[in-house]
């Protein structure tokens, strides 16, 4: 928990999703376990360092875990958790939002993925 206490539960939602990324990188592990390296390439625009920090972060919130394989060079997976498949669930709702909202405005998802 980084910024309680929270005004309501959705500021407790919030505090785990919010900004650009996070729901994107929630998006991608959806699909399939990632490694880094193709994290980033499905994310066009995310740098280095801030989707290593909002992983970091998702993963102390028990979000996302990382799993590293001892081999050479090592190996390190990211995929979400059950709590994490729950958030990306209950974030459906915004998609679908979302989705409505791009058709009303006559866009196009960047992804191909609504």
């Amino acid at each position: 928990m980084r910024n309680p206490p929270y005004i309501c539960a959705l500021d407790a939602a919030m505090d785990v999703v919010g900004g650009k990324w996070k729901a994107l990188i929630l998006w991608a592990l959806d699909v399939r376990i990632h490694r880094f390296g193709e994290l980033r390439r499905n994310l066009p625009g995310v740098s280095e360092k801030v989707l290593a920090q909002q992983l970091r972060e998702l993963e102390a919130d028990g979000i996302v875990e990382r799993t590293v394989y001892e081999e050479t060079p090592p190996r390190v997976e990211y995929s979400l958790t059950v709590e994490g498949a729950a958030l990306y669930e209950a974030l459906g709702a915004l998609g679908r939002w979302g989705t409505d909202r791009m058709r009303k405005l006559d866009l196009v998802p960047t992804h191909g993925q609504e």
